[in-house]
């Protein structure tokens, strides 16, 4: 072998060797307060889920994935994860992980300056995986970078892959307040268009450029994919965040961002996950739902009994039943543990006691004839006797005493002391006063101590500045308490109450944190009160005075129709792409009636009209029959009701189609049988009724429709009402279909005068071709019976004037 190919070789096997070494990225804050105050003294990523820290399920995630070096960015409370990962057992020899802990500037507040400052430390060198320090998954990421490098060599703007996976509308772990949906090319898998979808306010429709559905054929809409907030990035998207400093989230404006920019012209895909779990705790429902799926053992091979996190040794029983296996847990004989339950080490569970589809910690104790149900306890909670705890969230060393009753949706912070005898308001939300917490405090500050003597003075201000951070919020909340409310607490209580959220009506909230919103995404709470949709709840009249205002405006608010996107509803995830079509007629309706009015205004002329309406439907995509529908409407509704009828009502008629009636079919195909349908079918929904055999008869004479169209119209079932809803609309249809058969019958009689004149002239050379009469052309389509009476707009004798004209003229 030659020594150029040699070095070949060699070089070769160097990036091959260095490509293997999958770097992570993980966002450690939360940016957010929806666990407060079980955060105020430590970050989320350090609560427990299944008795193990946030984190160490991330770094298991990761580990699991094949990643070999993590990057942890962290702000708040940074000492505390340092010292956790010090603690870890992935710091230790072995372990496999080099983990990386960076403390961030004090101004970081969102994830968009989290990564601007992990390109101001230029540690990125390569492609990387971003996650976030609350991510429960069991999903070989390692398949997706392989994927999203291949695509890298052909796409050379590829510069993200994001991991979704399909879930069902009620998924326990789809958020129902925090969705989005995605537009994706089903050849490519890439993402065309991101849009943030909140729960509360319901954002009905999402805008989507009408360009993605011009330039491709066929597009996927996706409401009904679970965002697994894993991204496989490359080494240019920090430098993406700090050249745009408006980027704050990660999706709703760096993704969103790049596929609406003009100038990046940069491409990001999506990885549809067909295996696997994966799931993001963002809030406490959340939280609530990843606990029961771990349990469920979806998380399969991170499950309590097998990889634990946080290295305990659990005994899988039946049920879903999780029992610590150091043979130190009491259980009294007359305790009931129910189904997706675990308990940790030390703890006991008294007489009578039940403990269902709940989590506790270790050295947890539940009293005698208590109750625990959807609940979590972390280490070292204590239940009274005769306390029940439903579907809330209790911190380390809280102790609810005798007789209390916590209802559903309650956060505890650790140290509190709740009773005897008391009973929380659903939702509470309680932690220590903090005179109360200040020895606790420096014994954990000289503990915590020991792992910081190496640390320099830097680090020791930014901790200090979360504290003061801290006092400060605790001041706030410890100002406005209610003695009444705190003497529910019972008196042995150490608790204060922080404040439900509110919103000020001068202040600007993001819609996902409105606190209507976040209801969709706290533990315990079914929001039964913010009804979505409600059509029970508008009476009859109200829907219909209300109809044209929701049809044009709030169907729409969020819709220009002039603009260059195209609304699509979503009122339930699941039927997303099942409203589409309905969506679009809707605002095509609008822009073609725009359209009319403009050409009528401004005197257009028919071929110019009739490419802007072609333009328009081949950029909606909708049928033929509702941009024919609309041109017939526009023509209909302008013609004005001549008082008295007669000869100046027909000419009226006869102007208006000589000038428009051409552009029926000039749109895009000749269905002269449909125009008679869409004629009827407006005529007996407006005021236009009595003026439908006049018009008819214009078309005839202007040969837009024959005598053969409308006899084929005349013979189908719908024309006469049939299936038609309500009755009086079946009553008008009807009417036009008697109209029809006077037509019709002075067909017969034309023909068999005409053919009266032929046997005359039989023999006679000089006999001309038989051709239609130009007078009867002019029929004015017998009108229906006079006798007849409904709400469907006395017709009956205009249309016997016409029947007298007639005769006159014949």
């Amino acid at each position: 072998m030659s020594p150029n190919t040699t070095s070949s070789t060699g070089k070769d096997k160097l990036i091959a060797d260095e490509e293997e070494v999958l770097q992570a990225v993980i966002l450690a804050d939360s940016f957010n307060k929806r666990f407060k105050p079980l955060t105020t003294h430590k970050p989320r990523c350090l609560l427990p889920i299944c008795n193990a820290p946030l984190l160490d399920w991330t770094f298991e995630s990761l580990a699991l994935a094949g990643v070999q070096e993590i990057f942890v960015i962290c702000r708040s409370h940074a000492e505390l994860v340092k010292t956790a990962i010090k603690n870890s057992k992935w710091s230790k020899p072995g372990a496999g992980l080099k983990i990386v802990p960076i403390v961030t500037a004090k101004e970081t507040f969102t994830p968009g300056d989290a990564m601007r400052d992990i390109y101001t430390h230029g540690i990125i060198t390569s492609d990387f995986v971003l996650v976030t320090g609350d991510l429960v998954s069991n999903i070989h990421i390692g398949d997706v970078v392989r994927e999203h490098k291949e695509r890298r060599k052909t796409d050379k703007d590829a510069i993200m892959t994001m991991v979704v996976k399909q879930s069902g509308v009620n998924h326990r772990t789809r958020s129902k307040g925090d969705s989005a949906v995605f537009v994706i090319d089903p050849e490519t898998s890439k993402c065309l268009h991101y849009e943030a979808v909140t729960g509360y306010p319901p954002k009905k429709y999402a805008s989507i450029p009408r360009e993605i559905l011009n330039e491709h054929p066929e597009v996927e809409i996706r409401n009904d994919l679970i965002d697994c907030s894993i991204d496989i990035c490359s080494v240019e998207v920090p430098s993406l965040f700090q050249d745009n400093f408006d980027y704050g989230d990660v999706r709703r404006d760096f993704v969103h961002g790049v596929l609406t920019s003009d100038l990046l012209m940069k491409s990001i895909y999506c990885y549809i996950a067909k295996e696997g779990y994966a799931a993001r705790v963002r809030d406490t429902r959340s939280y609530d739902s990843i606990s029961k799926d771990i349990l469920a053992r979806w998380t399969f091979p991170l499950v309590p009994d097998d990889n634990h996190p946080g290295g305990h040794s659990y005994e899988h029983l039946r049920g879903n039943k999780y029992i610590a296996k150091d043979n130190s847990v009491i259980l009294s004989r007359t305790c009931k543990i129910g189904n997706n339950t675990l308990i940790g080490s030390k703890s006991q569970i008294a007489d009578n006691a039940q403990v269902t589809a709940s989590v506790l910690g270790q050295r947890c104790i539940v009293g005698a004839g208590s109750i625990v149900r959807n609940s979590y306890l972390f280490d070292g909670a204590v239940i009274g006797p005769n306390c029940v705890v439903e579907h809330s969230i209790i911190g380390s060393g809280v102790h609810i005493k005798e007789r209390t009753h916590v209802e559903r949706g309650c956060l505890i912070a650790d140290g509190v002391v709740v009773g005897p005898q008391a009973k929380l308001a659903p939702f509470s939300r309680l932690s220590k006063r903090r005179q109360d917490s200040d020895e606790e405090d420096e014994e954990f500050e000289d503990a915590e101590e020991q792992f910081e003597e190496e640390e320099d003075g830097d680090d020791e201000s930014e901790d200090g500045d979360d504290e003061d951070e801290v006092d400060s919020e605790l001041e706030d909340v410890e100002a406005n308490q209610d003695p009444e409310a705190l003497a529910k607490l019972g008196s042995d209580t150490n608790a204060i109450i922080w404040p439900l959220p509110v919103v000020d009506e001068d202040e600007a909230i993001d819609d996902l944190e409105h606190p209507d919103n976040q209801r969709l995404m706290r533990i315990g709470d079914n929001a039964s009160d913010l009804v979505l949709s409600d059509p029970g709840s508008v009476t009859s009249s109200e829907s219909e005075s209300e109809s044209d205002d929701d049809d044009d405006d709030e169907h729409f608010y969020d819709s220009n129709p002039a603009s260059s996107t195209t609304s699509l509803p979503l009122s339930t995830p699941s039927n997303l792409v099942a409203q589409a079509d309905s969506a679009v007629i809707s605002e095509f309706q609008q822009e073609v009636k725009q359209s009319l009015d403009r050409a009528f205004a401004e005197g257009h002329s028919v071929d110019n009209a009739a490419v802007e309406l072609k333009t328009l439907r081949m950029a909606s995509n909708v049928s033929l029959r509702l941009v024919r529908e609309a041109v017939i409407a526009a023509m209909v509704s302008r013609i004005k009701i001549i008082a008295g009828g007669g000869i100046p009502q027909r000419q009226e008629i006869a102007s208006m189609i000589a000038r428009w009636g051409g552009l029926i079919d000039k749109i895009g195909g000749v269905d002269p049988v449909e125009t008679v349908e869409i004629l009827q079918e407006y005529c007996a929904s407006s005021d236009r009724l009595p003026l439908f055999g006049q018009i008819l008869a214009a078309l005839y004479q202007d040969d837009i429709v024959d005598e053969d169209d409308i006899r084929a119209w005349h013979g189908r079932s719908k024309s006469q009402g049939q299936g038609v809803k309500p009755a009086s609309l079946q009553d008008c249809y009807n009417k036009c279909w008697v109209t029809g058969a006077h037509m019709i019958k002075q067909f017969d009689e034309q023909d068999s005068d005409e053919e009266s004149e032929e046997d005359a002239d039989e023999g006679s050379e000089t006999s001309e071709p038989a051709v239609k009469n130009p007078a009867t052309k002019e029929l004015p389509s017998a009108g229906g019976n006079s006798s007849e009476e409904g709400s469907c707009e006395e017709s009956s004798d205009e249309e016997d004037e016409g029947d007298t004209d007639e005769d006159d003229s014949e």
